[in-house]
C-alpha cells in the first residue's frame, strides 16, 4: 500500500485560546470592594500579559466575546508550553478568576510547512527569498494584529471515504493550498490571520484566528473560499467563536455594560487649540518599514501590498499601538526643549499621553538639518488636539502628513505645495541595545552613502531622543513614492532590517499619525 508523503513542519510559539464566561449574578451581588479587589488585579494580569513580562518573548490581547458561547477571550503567544501553563495558572490565582468559569479553550502551536517553501526544510540550505524568509519568520513569531475584530476556528482536513485529503498525492495538495492561499492574497491589508498547527495538542487538527477591522471583510473571505476545492470538498470546521479587542484598562467598562472599546475624553477640556490648523490627512507609520506616507486609502493600501509582497511587515490598515503628532522645527534644540518640557507636563495629566520627546540631528546630520518633536498618544483626537499646542513651538517648519513642501522640496522651504510625488519616510522606535549604539550610527552613516546616489533620493537624517541616547528616529524625504519602494525592495534595505534584529532592543513599534 502506498504511503503518502506528509509536509514537513517547523514550529514556532504556542497559543492559547482561553475563553471565560462572567458569573454575573454573583457579579452584581458582590460588595463593591471586592469588585473593586477583583478589577484591579484582573486589570494587572492582562495588562501584564499583554506586555510578556512573565516570559522572555510573546504576545497577548484581550477581547470581548460577542453571543453566548463565552464573555472573555484572552489570547496568549509564547515561545514555551511552560509560559502557556503558567500564564492559565496565574490568571486562577486572580480575586477576577472567582467570578469566571472557562468556557472553552484551544491549545496549538505555530507553524510553517513545506507546502509553504520546501527549500526552508532542505539540509544546510538557507532560503535565498530573503521576502520569504522574512514571511516565514513572522508566521512562526507572529505579531497579534491591532484590529478590533477577531474571529476564531478550529478545523479539519476531511478523511471521508469519497473525499480525503490524506489520500492525495504531496503535490496536489500543494496546488490546492496555493489556489487558496490566492484568494487569502486578495484580502491583503483587510485581514491577517495566524494559523497554527494543534495535532496531538488539542480536538481538532488546525486553529484558525482572523483578524480585521471590518467583520464583513472575515465574512467575505471565508464565503469566498467556500467554493474553493480545499475547503469544499476537504475542509470540516468547529464552531466560530467572534469577539471586539480592547485594552486591558478598560476591564471596568466591561464589566459595568458599557461601550468597548472606548475612545477616551479630549485630554485637554474640550479646549481645541489651534484645531483649524492642526488637523491634517491622516498618514500611516510602519516601523520596519520606514513607510510614511501621505495619500487616500486605496494609495495607502497598494502600498501595504506591495510591501508585504516583498516580505516587509507594514502595520496594520489602522495603524498599531498609539497614534503620533511629528513636528519639524528649525529652532535651536535646547530652546525647543524646554518649551516642549513645558507642554509635557501638562500632557502627563491625561490617561492618553504615552509619550513626548525632541529629537534632535546626530553627530552625523548637516547643518540644514531639522530638530523632530514627537507626541504619542492612546487616541486620535487625543493626538490631534495635542497637536494644536504643539503647532505654536518656536519655528515649527511643517507637520509630518501635512502638504506643504518640507525643508528642501522644490527648492526651499515654504508654503508652496511639495510636488505631488514627493513622499517622506520615517522610522520610528529605534530603541538601540547600549553596547550596539556605535554600530547602529556606523550603519546607518555607510547606508547614507548608498542612499545618496539612490534615484529619486533627497534627504536622509538620523535623530536622537535629547534625554535617551539610544532612542533614534530616522527620517528620509523622496521625489515620489516609486524611488522609496525601490529602496525597500533592494538588496541593502533587507540587509538592514536583518541587521536591526540583533542590535534593536525590540522591534519597532507602528503608529497612526494624526
Amino acid at each position: 500500500m502506498e504511503r503518502r508523503r506528509p509536509p514537513q513542519t517547523e514550529e514556532g510559539w504556542y497559543v492559547l485560546h482561553d475563553f471565560r464566561s462572567i458569573d454575573w449574578d454573583a457579579w452584581r451581588d458582590a460588595p463593591e470592594r471586592h469588585r473593586s479587589s477583583a478589577l484591579e488585579d484582573g486589570i494587572d494580569f492582562l495588562g501584564a500579559a499583554e506586555d510578556a513580562v512573565d516570559a522572555e518573548d510573546g504576545e497577548s490581547a484581550t477581547f470581548a466575546v460577542l453571543g453566548h458561547k463565552a464573555d472573555l477571550l484572552v489570547l496568549h503567544l509564547r515561545p514555551t508550553l511552560s509560559d502557556i501553563d503558567a500564564l492559565e495558572r496565574g490568571f486562577e490565582q486572580t480575586a477576577l478568576a472567582e467570578y469566571t468559569e472557562r468556557a472553552d479553550s484551544y491549545l496549538s502551536v505555530t507553524e510553517v510547512s513545506g507546502y509553504m517553501s520546501e527549500e526552508f526544510f532542505e539540509d544546510d540550505a538557507e532560503v535565498e527569498d530573503t521576502g520569504m524568509r522574512r514571511y516565514i519568520e513572522t508566521r512562526l513569531e507572529p505579531s497579534i494584529p491591532d484590529s478590533e475584530f477577531v474571529s476564531f476556528y478550529p478545523m479539519d482536513k476531511r478523511r471521508g471515504d469519497e473525499d480525503n485529503w490524506y489520500d492525495l498525492p504531496f503535490d496536489e495538495r500543494a496546488d490546492h493550498l496555493s489556489s487558496h492561499g490566492e484568494i487569502g492574497k486578495e484580502y491583503a491589508g483587510r485581514v491577517t490571520q495566524i494559523i497554527s498547527g494543534s495535532i496531538g495538542l488539542d480536538d481538532f487538527e488546525w486553529g484558525v484566528t482572523l483578524f480585521a477591522d471590518d467583520p464583513t471583510d472575515v465574512k467575505d473571505l471565508l464565503y469566498e473560499m467556500r467554493f474553493d476545492p480545499s475547503t469544499s470538498r476537504f475542509a470540516e470546521f468547529g464552531r466560530f467563536l467572534s469577539g471586539r479587542r480592547f485594552p486591558p484598562e478598560q476591564l471596568g467598562a466591561f464589566l459595568a455594560g458599557e461601550p468597548i472599546p472606548q475612545d477616551e475624553s479630549d485630554p485637554h477640556g474640550g479646549h481645541h487649540h489651534g484645531e483649524s490648523g492642526a488637523h491634517h490627512d491622516t498618514d500611516t507609520h510602519h516601523g520596519d518599514s520606514d513607510g510614511h506616507h501621505g495619500g487616500d486609502d486605496e494609495d495607502e493600501e497598494s502600498v501595504r501590498s506591495e510591501l508585504e509582497e516583498i516580505g516587509v511587515y507594514a502595520g496594520q490598515p489602522h495603524g498599531e499601538d498609539v497614534h503620533a503628532v511629528v513636528l519639524y522645527s528649525a529652532a535651536n534644540p535646547e530652546e525647543l526643549f524646554e518649551e516642549v518640557e513645558g507642554l509635557r507636563t501638562n500632557f502627563d495629566h491625561y490617561d492618553t499621553h504615552v509619550k513626548t520627546a525632541v529629537y534632535e540631528p546626530s553627530e552625523l546630520a548637516d547643518d540644514e538639518s531639522e530638530t523632530a518633536v514627537v507626541s504619542l498618544w492612546e487616541t486620535e483626537r487625543a493626538a490631534n488636539t495635542a497637536a494644536g499646542f504643539l503647532a505654536d513651538l518656536p519655528e515649527i517648519v511643517r507637520q509630518a502628513g501635512d502638504d506643504r513642501a518640507p525643508a528642501g522640496a522644490d527648492g526651499e522651504r515654504g508654503d508652496d505645495p511639495a510636488s505631488d510625488d514627493s513622499w517622506g519616510t520615517m522610522g520610528m522606535f529605534y530603541a538601540v541595545k547600549p553596547e550596539h549604539r556605535g554600530d547602529f550610527v556606523d550603519t546607518f552613516e555607510d547606508a547614507g552613502a548608498l542612499l545618496a546616489d539612490m534615484k529619486g533620493h533627497r534627504k536622509t537624517d538620523l535623530l536622537v531622543n535629547r534625554e535617551d541616547e539610544n532612542d533614534m528616529f530616522i527620517a528620509s524625504r523622496w521625489d515620489s513614492r516609486e524611488d522609496a519602494m525601490q529602496f525597500f525592495r533592494s538588496d541593502a534595505f533587507a540587509d538592514a532590517v536583518e541587521f536591526g534584529r540583533d542590535v534593536l532592543e525590540e522591534r519597532p513599534r507602528h503608529v497612526f499619525l494624526a
